[in-house]
Formats: C-alpha cells, structure tokens, sequence
C-alpha cells in the first residue's frame, strides 16, 4: 500500500516543505515540492494540498500499468 511521506527542509533562512512522496513497493513517486512562503503558522496551503491528493489519485491509478509494463 502507498503511504505518503512529507520532508521538510530548512536552508538559507527559507523552509521548502519540501517533498511530498508517495511509496510503492516499486517505485518512489514525488508528487509536489515547494517553498513554503508564509511566515506565520505551519499549515500547508490548501492549494497545495489539493494539489498533492490530485497527483496522488493520478499515481495510484498509473502504477499498476507502469508495473505491469516493465
């Protein structure tokens, strides 16, 4: 089952939230990376999250066929 992970990176005074991955058995899919610009609070933009859930969604559909294919 895919689970997905969030790294979070802090350079040069900037924090990239920094890449989300989706895990399968097979493969490693990185669904999103970006800077995190707010300078108040922790939470993840909405926009990203849906972002994330979308490619998320497109990964778990595709994988099966990128397996089957190789």
């Amino acid at each position: 089952m895919a689970s997905v992970i969030e790294i979070v990176e802090d350079y040069d005074g900037d924090t990239y939230r920094a890449l989300y991955t989706v895990k399968f058995a097979e493969a490693i899919y990185v669904l999103h990376a970006f800077q995190k610009k707010s300078k108040s609070g922790i939470a993840t933009p909405k926009h990203d999250l849906d972002l994330i859930e979308e490619k998320l969604r497109r990964a778990r559909e595709l994988h099966p066929l990128r397996v089957r294919s190789s």
